[in-house]
């Protein structure tokens, strides 16, 4: 199916507003579904105090993240995902 027949069964006379929905269509659909093998591994270096790190542009859903715990014998220990909303609270004191 082309782009054209897409517009016409949309009844769409806007080409960048058309191909726009689909890359978006696109997207929701690679990120419900598992990367058959199509996953990346992505390593980077954590800086102690710092809590945001950048991700790569290409990167649609995270399947895990591990770090490196050199206490107990080098090994990875996947960091659990937060389910509930986290708690944000402000810090009042001087």
């Amino acid at each position: 199916m082309t782009v054209l027949e897409i517009m016409e069964r949309a009844n769409s006379r806007d080409t960048k507003l058309a191909i726009a929905w689909m890359k978006d269509a696109f997207n929701a659909i690679q990120s419900t579904q598992r990367a058959g093998g199509k996953a990346r591994v992505k390593k980077m270096a954590i800086t102690k105090g710092q809590r945001e790190y950048n991700l790569p542009a290409d990167c649609i859903s995270i399947k895990s993240i591990s770090v490196l715990d050199t206490d107990d014998d080098n090994k990875y220990k996947r960091i659990r995902r937060i389910i509930d909303t986290p708690v944000v609270t402000e810090d009042t004191s001087p």
